[in-house]
């Protein structure tokens, strides 16, 4: 299947369809977390007690990123022609859900997507597990194979693979991971290039 052919879209949020803004070391450090760990794989391991008040001040803290939210190069046209088209968009993020709704907002594209299609860290088990893609290709009744999964960092290419969807990856002059991503698009503008028909 050529990625002309994909009208089941689903989008990877913070670096991939905004400008990345999230200062993972500064937050790890706020939070007493190792710079090793992954920030919600060790909240998961938290007390519950100690895992809510953390969750609360990341909440917090991304509520302030997301209200500021700036549209990544070439993102807005991609998603607009995409619904154009009349494609199944989805939003699968590691953020809160209701932090994507205002990213959408800020960046003006919270109309191309159903709200039940935007799935955050409490709605599916987060990246790399699949079970947020698996969700969607249930709810859009459609195969894993026939969506593509687009993301600025590996989990977003681990994510699609262990679905058994395509991937993209965008937002990285070089991809570091060809074994993984079936393309590879410097932004979201160059994406948006490759499903052009060729003259």
């Amino acid at each position: 299947m050529s990625l002309t052919e994909v009208k089941h879209w689903v989008f990877d949020m913070d670096g991939t369809l905004t400008v990345a803004v999230h200062d993972f070391a500064a937050i790890r450090v706020a939070l007493e977390i190792p710079p090793e760990d992954d920030i919600l794989t060790h909240l998961a391991a938290l007390p519950k007690e100690v895992a809510a008040a953390k969750h609360a001040w990341l909440l917090e803290h991304e509520r302030e990123l997301a209200l500021e939210s700036v549209a990544a190069e070439g993102a807005v046209e991609l998603v607009r022609e995409l619904a154009g088209r009349g494609y199944r968009l989805g939003i699968l993020t590691r953020n809160a859900r209701e932090l994507a709704h205002i990213t959408l907002d800020a960046i003006g594209l919270a109309d191309c997507f159903a709200m039940e299609d935007v799935l955050g860290r409490d709605d599916a088990q987060p990246k790399p597990d699949p079970d947020g893609l698996l969700k969607l290709a249930a709810a859009w009744d459609v195969s894993p194979s026939e969506m593509v999964m687009v993301g600025d960092y590996r989990f977003d290419l681990d994510c699609g693979r262990a679905a058994g969807t395509r991937t993209v990856l965008v937002n990285l002059p070089e991809n570091p991971w060809p074994e993984l991503a079936d393309w590879h698009a410097e932004d979201c503008a160059a994406l948006r290039q490759m499903l052009q028909p060729r003259q």
